[in-house]
């Protein structure tokens, strides 16, 4: 029986890591050297060319681990199990990683009025969703756990690299945001070791292009269709070059219970998936902006759960930042500087502005 799981899980994960699809060229003269693995409860995969391509993505193996045991709620000695452990009594030293992560998580939750908050680990581990534990919880224990999700009640003290939540029973969840900065690392690593063109790509929800393909031209990324399971099943195509991007969707972590969809994206002012018939987005951020694969996996949370409007408001007041977003009646929603060229568009889909 729990072979059946793990087999099942893995299944999950592969189809996850094809939300969106990879498809890359490949060359006579230049070897491009492709690795899988699973972390984080996710499938990576790099892939590089060049002199040092295996020692890179070796490199990055390692470095992804390091991530994972320190960002990983599901590992009770990881910095942030520790916080969420210490919630309302004391301050926890953490790696300068987690600092840098929480604090910008709290930057844009700022900027972006709490819909994106990072302290919905409570709401996360009530509905357990893409667990064995998945279920509905009632009304009253979703009240009970809306007044411990608030990012103003996380501390940092930067002298000693310590966090506190200042309530117990408070959780951080970094779900939202560790792939992507994980992805940035990997990027580090890359340009270290001089990778000529590779693809980074951690979850299918992280995606960063390096350079282009040994025959010069653009990697190819296809943005996954959210109502087919099929990995040949996608919206378009996006050509991309030095640039990060980012997919959430409602499709990832779900369940269907008496035919409504109950997805991972919860809504940290409603304790509730996110309903505005929002069933995708995509940010795409520039190469020039730090950090940009970090910022591309908040982004996609945050215009989500603000919904189309609000959303592409909010993705116009920054710089080097474009977005797509895909509503449940198959009408794709484009910021103002969004000018990247979708081929090979599905028939089922429309551009509404």
């Amino acid at each position: 029986m729990r072979a059946i799981k793990v087999i099942k899980k893995i299944s999950m994960l592969m189809t996850c890591i094809l939300c969106i699809l990879i498809f890359s060229g490949c060359s006579k003269n230049q070897e491009i050297i492709t690795k899988t693995t699973l972390k984080m409860d996710t499938v990576f995969q790099l892939k590089a060319y060049g002199p040092k391509a295996n020692e890179a993505i070796e490199a990055s193996l390692s470095r992804l681990d390091e991530i994972e045991k320190m960002a990983s709620v599901t590992i009770d000695s990881s910095d942030i199990s520790k916080i969420n452990q210490a919630a309302g009594k004391e301050y926890v030293q953490v790696h300068p990683e987690i600092i840098k992560m929480v604090e910008t998580a709290v930057k844009y939750s700022k900027l972006s009025n709490g819909v994106f908050d990072i302290t919905v680990g409570p709401l996360v581990n009530l509905w357990g969703i893409g667990t064995d534990n998945e279920r509905i919880p009632t009304d009253e224990e979703i009240k009970s756990k809306l007044p411990l999700v608030g990012y103003n009640d996380i501390s940092i003290n930067e002298e000693n690299n310590s966090i506190k939540l200042l309530k117990e029973g408070m959780a951080i969840d970094l779900g939202g945001i560790a792939k992507g900065f994980a992805a940035d690392e990997v990027l580090k690593i890359y340009k270290e070791y001089d990778i000529k063109g590779g693809i980074i790509s951690l979850g299918g929800s992280s995606i960063y292009t390096v350079g282009k393909k040994p025959d010069g031209t653009p990697w190819n990324v296809g943005v996954k269709h959210p109502r087919k399971d099929s990995d040949q099943d996608y919206v378009g195509i996006i050509n991309l070059s030095e640039q990060a991007l980012s997919t959430s969707g409602d499709y990832e972590r779900y369940f269907i219970k008496d035919g409504k969809r109950y997805h991972h994206i919860l809504n940290p002012s409603t304790g509730y998936p996110t309903d505005n018939g929002v069933m995708s987005v995509t940010i795409v951020v520039d190469s020039s902006v730090p950090d940009s694969n970090m910022l591309a996996d908040i982004l996609t949370k945050t215009v989500f759960i603000a919904g189309v409007d609000n959303g592409l408001k909010f993705i116009d007041s920054l710089q080097g930042v474009s977005c797509m977003a895909i509503t449940s009646d198959y009408n794709i929603y484009k910021s103002s500087n969004w000018n990247i060229k979708l081929n090979k568009l599905d028939p089922e889909f429309k551009f509404a502005n």
